[in-house]
């Protein structure tokens, strides 16, 4: 799907959840792992999200013995990729570092979190030095 802007609504973006987490599943699957969440919606509500959601290219389905069973089209990856770079334009004007330091500044970050953060800046700068080597 390239740099396609995917359009989810959020409970959408909840089903493509179930499916990333538990797929490839039946309606019936999905609608249990919804309920999971205290997500109320009916059985013929979550079919309906599937084949929309599958008219759109975001899930796939086969037929197994006895019913259809979803799986989704699309990584995770890819949606969070495209919904942040939507994000980032909307909010910060396409500056995707000042998203960051909003986020760092205003955000509980984990112990976990935090290491991370400094071993991306840490390969970044090595990154910047290497670079400018060349010139």
């Amino acid at each position: 799907m390239g740099q396609t802007e995917f359009e989810l609504g959020s409970a959408e973006f909840e089903v493509l959840r179930v499916l990333w987490e538990h797929g490839p599943i039946t309606v019936r699957q999905v609608l249990n792992h919804l309920h999971e969440r205290s997500r109320r919606v009916a059985y013929t509500t979550v079919l309906t999200m599937l084949t929309r959601l599958e008219q759109k290219g975001y899930v796939a389905s086969d037929k197994s013995d006895v019913a259809y069973v979803y799986r989704a089209a699309v990584t995770r990856d890819l949606v969070t990729r495209s919904k942040a770079r939507k994000l980032v334009d909307q909010l910060y004007d396409g500056a995707a570092g000042a998203l960051v330091l909003h986020l760092v500044r205003n955000e509980r970050l984990s112990a976990d979190e935090i290491t991370e953060l400094q071993t991306l800046i840490e390969r970044l700068d090595e990154r910047g030095r290497k670079n400018r080597k060349t010139f």
